[in-house]
C-alpha cells in the first residue's frame, strides 16, 4: 500500500510539475534580462534591452513572426524605461508564445530570477507582435498590463544562411 502512494504521490507531483505555466530558475546569479538573452539567444548585442533593436539593425534579420530562438524586443516605456528582452523558447501558435527570461516577476520576493516557458499573448489589433500582454508570477496569469515591442530579432541572420547554404 504504502508503495502504491508513493506512486501516486509521485504521478501527481509530475503532473503538477507539467501543468504549471513557468518555472523559476536561479541560474547561479541575479540577471538582467538583456545579459541573460545574449546568453541563451547567441545574439551579440550588448546595453539597455531598450537598445536592442536598433542595435540589431543590419547585423541580424528582425520582423513581426516568433521563431524558436529569436529574440522579443519589448520598447522601453514609463513603468519600463530599460526596455526588456526575452527570448522565445516556444511558438504555441498564432498568437501565443513561450519564453525564457530574466528579471520579470520577482520570485520569492526576489528580482533578477529567471523564468522558463512563460506565456506571453499577442493583443495588438492588427495580430502583429507589437502589444503583449505577459505572465507574471506574482499573480499566478496573465499581467493585467500590455507592453508595447519592437519585434523579433532572429538569432541567425537569413543572409548568413543562405551565403553559408551556397
Amino acid at each position: 500500500m504504502f508503495s502504491a502512494f508513493r506512486g501516486l504521490f509521485a504521478a501527481t507531483v509530475i503532473l503538477i510539475a507539467c501543468a504549471a505555466p513557468a518555472s523559476a530558475q536561479s541560474y547561479g546569479r541575479y540577471w538582467q534580462c538583456a545579459p541573460f538573452a545574449r546568453e541563451i539567444s547567441g545574439i551579440q548585442l550588448f546595453g539597455r534591452a531598450a537598445a536592442w533593436w536598433d542595435q540589431a539593425a543590419g547585423r541580424y534579420d528582425r520582423g513581426n513572426a516568433p521563431r524558436v530562438g529569436s529574440v522579443l524586443s519589448f520598447k522601453a516605456m514609463g513603468k519600463m524605461p530599460a526596455g526588456h528582452v526575452a527570448m522565445v523558447s516556444e511558438v504555441v501558435s498564432e498568437r501565443v508564445i513561450h519564453v525564457t527570461h530574466a528579471n520579470w516577476s520577482p520570485i520569492n520576493g526576489r528580482r533578477g530570477q529567471v523564468e522558463e516557458n512563460v506565456e506571453v499573448i499577442d493583443v495588438s489589433p492588427a495580430n502583429d507582435w507589437t502589444e503583449v500582454r505577459v505572465w507574471y508570477a506574482p499573480l499566478g496569469g496573465l499581467g493585467t498590463s500590455s507592453y508595447a515591442t519592437n519585434g523579433f530579432i532572429y538569432a541567425q541572420s537569413e543572409r548568413l544562411q543562405l551565403a553559408s547554404a551556397q
